[in-house]
Parts: structure tokens; sequence; C-alpha cells
């Protein structure tokens, strides 16, 4: 985990404008890391709390009540890595809650960066830096013409962004 924070503040570095946010699927799935099988179900709820509070204040007091209660005390591993992360948790609070079910994992964006470090891996080098680009805009090109419908609540998550970032966010399609 600690690598991608290291790439997302390098790439806030490079845009200051930056939403930092961690997948929230790849927090839980490392939390549960440290608990046994058993425990997995149960443990999965008690920080289901957590993410799926109203806002971060919220969310925060969820936190501490997990982390004073059994499940903290029993892995205060868990604690730990959520109050590393806590920065990168918060700006998905800034959403409603249907937004958040398309912004809580990263899975999809991982997938773009998978195929496209498939593609680059295989052609090792390139002559000019236009070559590159080229091949990364026909992949891309080809990666989402494979793309069926829309994520659900795909609308309501545009229209969210277009609010919070303003002029920085353009829609598909907006002049």
């Amino acid at each position: 985990m600690s690598h991608d924070f290291r790439v997302s503040e390098a790439l806030a570095a490079v845009y200051p404008a930056t939403t930092l946010q961690t997948c929230i699927v790849h927090l839980i799935r490392h939390s549960l890391d440290f608990a046994t099988w058993k425990v997995r179900k149960e443990l999965a709820a008690a920080l289901r709390t957590i993410y799926t509070a109203p806002d971060a204040d919220l969310a925060a007091a969820a936190l501490d009540q997990f982390a004073d209660g059994a499940w903290g005390q029993r892995y205060p591993a868990i604690v730990a890595s959520w109050r590393r992360a806590w920065a990168h948790v918060i700006p998905f609070f800034a959403f409603p809650p249907d937004v958040r079910k398309v912004l809580y994992t990263t899975n999809a964006l991982e997938s773009v960066h998978a195929r496209l470090r498939k593609i680059l891996k295989v052609r090792g080098q390139f002559p000019t830096d236009e070559a590159a680009t080229k091949l990364l805009w026909l992949a891309l090109r080809n990666i989402t013409a494979t793309w069926g419908k829309e994520a659900n609540y795909w609308r309501n998550t545009r229209n969210q962004f277009a609010i919070v970032y303003g002029e920085r966010f353009t829609a598909p399609g907006a002049p």
C-alpha cells in the first residue's frame, strides 16, 4: 500500500489540485489479511460502519469506536493501517452514498493501467515520445471500444464531479 501512496503523492506534486483517494476495497482487503478466516465476516461488518458513515466526522468517530472496541484491541495493526491511510480515505466522504458506490474501488482504473503497462512492456523502447504517445492513444481507443454500458450511478457521479470540481471537470461531449 505504501508504494501506491508514494506514486499518488508524486502525481499530486505534479498536479497540485489532485484529490487523492485510496481504494476502500483494497484497504478492507488489507485489513482482513490480519484476521483468520473464521472472523473475517464479522470483522468486515465492523469495518463497514467506518466507510458507510454519512460524513468524515462520523467515520472518524466510527474508527475511534472500532479502535477502542474488541476488534481494535485484537487487531491494532488494522487501526494503524486505517489511520495511516486516513488522509486518503476522507475525500470519499465529500460525495453522496450512491456516488461512493462508484468511487470506493479503483479496480476499473487499475485494469486500464494494467493493460497499458502490458502494451508498453512488450514494446520496450520507443524512438520518440510521440511514438509512445500514439501507441498509448491507440491502446486507450481499443480499451474503451470494449466497454459496455456505463457503471451504475455514473450519471449522478458525473454530475457530482461537475459540481465539486467545476472548471476542472469536463463531461464527455461537453463544449
